[in-house]
């Protein structure tokens, strides 16, 4: 099994402001695992880790096998943005994949 992406963060709230300001980061990861367990038979996977220095502990983000598509959908304005055309291509074949289950 791959680990997912850590993110190290000194608090909490330095990971929302990530997620607030749609750090890319965050999109890779999340479209990462998705397209490395596409062919999972777990109802959900972990897509990332959230390791809070202040608190010391670490947070695991999952992602529900039913919402892959969606988060897929969601996320590949950020590739387009980035301009990266071969994820995409790998993006929108994975959306096509989940649709025909």
């Amino acid at each position: 099994m791959i680990k997912p992406k850590e993110f190290k963060v000194t608090a909490i709230e330095d990971f929302q402001c990530l997620v607030d300001k749609k750090d890319f980061r965050i999109a890779q990861a999340l479209v990462e695992s998705i397209i490395r367990n596409i062919k999972t038979r777990r109802k959900h996977i972990h897509v990332l880790s959230v390791k809070c220095l202040e608190e010391n502990s670490t947070f695991d983000i999952t992602l529900e096998k039913q919402h892959f598509s969606d988060t897929l959908k969601d996320n590949l304005k950020y590739f387009e943005e980035n301009e990266m055309f071969e994820d995409c291509t790998k993006i929108s074949n994975a959306i096509k994949y989940l649709s025909k289950l």
